[in-house]
């Protein structure tokens, strides 16, 4: 891995071009243009790779994504061609360490690696589709580059609140990209999420500037771990940056519904005040449920909010170490967040977050 590392962009190059000349046909299940996802099975396999001695961990990264690679069409005979491909972009590219030994460990890897992966799919396709068709029903823009898109999907989905999914526009076949779900689940089955179009983004720019009522998307399969222990009486800290506040908002529903009062305190952060486009939903929610607490936080606050980024908003209310912390946001948000809760003292696995890696693709 040493020896990668620092050459990964070249390894993962000639890994696809490997793959692409000696297995055409696999070439359509990627997207015309692979700027996001050509770092991403690649990475994935290198991350799986290194947790190959830690089979609870492994079993649970790979589980999920054996799931989710069903809605871009991977099949059980696909695996040993990106297998072939994997050994050969590290044969090439690493020639001191590579070796008869080294082989036959990167063999046996993979070979779990893959095993794991298809028994994840084969057990989730008798349980659940690969993907469901969702119609647009609601679009409102909330800011000039925000928009709240609700849908409805084909059939039952069943999700948690906090959870995440990924979405896929007609507009750019193939392209996927992951969003939290805005709202617990409702009664009537519809799902709400918070889009930001970014600059490239093209799924982001295109569920803000193009969908509209009545165009169908696709959804993939629910995901991420950042859901509320409803046996547990302790407070929840919410941390939500932009767009994560859908997620938190999810929580705090989930909270109400579960009708056990316990304390929610949510900092609600933005660069600047026109960023919290949802403020007035959250406080509403305050004004409903006593034991919820909103504080809206700008990195450059006017008079009567809290200003300084929310990890210093944090310390300076408290204390929080018996609490069950939730974190959603920018990466370097959630990094600064989580660098915050460690030191004043609330213990790792009391901090819920979806991978950071796994949501950079969420920014486009």
């Amino acid at each position: 891995m040493a020896e990668i590392e620092p050459i990964a962009d070249r390894v993962t190059s000639y890994f696809y071009a490997l793959l692409f000349l000696r297995h055409p046909a696999l070439r359509d299940l990627f997207p015309a243009a692979m700027d996001a996802q050509r770092d991403r099975l690649f990475k994935a396999l290198l991350t799986a790779a290194t947790h190959a001695d830690d089979p609870v961990t492994l079993t649970t990264y790979l589980t999920h994504l054996g799931r989710g690679h069903r809605k871009y069409g991977t099949l059980p005979e696909h695996y040993p061609a990106v297998g072939e491909a994997l050994i050969g972009a590290l044969a090439r590219h690493a020639p001191e360490t590579w070796g008869p030994r080294t082989e036959a460990a990167w063999v046996g890897a993979y070979t779990t690696i893959s095993q794991i992966m298809i028994d994840a799919a084969t057990e989730d396709e008798l349980r659940a589709p690969a993907w469901w068709q969702a119609e647009v029903v609601a679009h409102v823009m909330r800011t000039k580059d925000v928009a709240i898109v609700t849908v409805r999907p084909d059939g039952p989905y069943p999700f948690l609140a906090g959870q995440y999914t990924t979405l896929e526009t007609p507009w750019w076949p193939r392209v996927w990209r992951h969003y939290s779900f805005a709202s617990a689940p409702r009664s009537d089955g519809l799902l709400s999420f918070h889009v930001k179009a970014v600059p490239a983004g093209w799924v982001s720019n295109a569920l803000v500037h193009r969908a509209r009522t009545g165009d169908v998307i696709r959804l993939g399969p629910p995901a991420g771990s950042m859901t509320v222990d409803h046996t547990s009486d302790s407070g929840l800290l919410c941390l939500g940056g932009g767009t994560g506040i859908a997620p938190i908002k999810a929580l705090v529903e989930d909270v109400a519904q579960h009708g056990r009062r316990r304390s929610v305190d949510v900092f609600y952060g933005a660069r600047r005040n026109n960023g919290l486009y949802d403020i007035d939903t959250m406080l509403r929610l305050q004004q409903s449920h006593p034991w919820l607490s909103v504080r809206p936080v700008v990195d450059d606050g006017p008079v009567g909010l809290l200003s300084g980024g929310i990890p210093q908003a944090v310390r300076e209310f408290g204390p929080w170490h018996t609490h069950d912390a939730y974190l959603s946001g920018p990466p370097g948000m959630v990094r600064s967040s989580l660098d915050t809760l460690v030191g004043i003292g609330i213990p790792t696995h009391r901090i819920r977050h979806d991978s950071i890696e796994e949501l950079v693709g969420a920014t486009t």
